[in-house]
């Protein structure tokens, strides 16, 4: 594996682990941040669930370079629903913008990580 799929998929693992496990936890600001939204509770753990696993399958695709690519599919398509929900919300750019950076990271890395297989 390159170093840079190793880099980015290190990066982007740190990056899911800190959005997911304030939300797996229930931590206040991050139920609140959904809720606006009409996420539930339930729905935000399952989201911050989602992002630790893929967070982990991008670790595990270090070794299992396939894994790598289907967890960073994984989390492209998670950013996707999450831009979604703030497009449709109306949410500005501050608020949008860590999804849409998040998707495009996440996809850029699947494509490199999948070049080195």
């Amino acid at each position: 594996m390159s170093t840079a799929a190793v880099v980015l998929s290190v990066l982007l693992a740190l990056a899911f682990t800190g959005a997911g496990f304030p939300k797996v936890t229930g931590k206040a600001e991050a139920v609140k941040a959904l809720a606006r939204m009409g996420v539930s509770a339930g729905l935000t753990r399952t989201i911050g669930a989602l992002e630790l696993l893929g967070a982990l399958g991008l670790l595990t695709g270090l070794w299992i370079g396939v894994l790598g690519v289907a967890a960073a599919a994984g989390l492209a398509l998670l950013m996707l629903g999450a831009a979604g929900y703030h497009i449709r919300y109306r949410d500005g750019l501050k608020d949008t913008f860590p999804s849409i950076a998040l998707l495009v990271f996440s996809a850029v890395t699947g494509v490199i990580v999948a070049t080195t297989l």
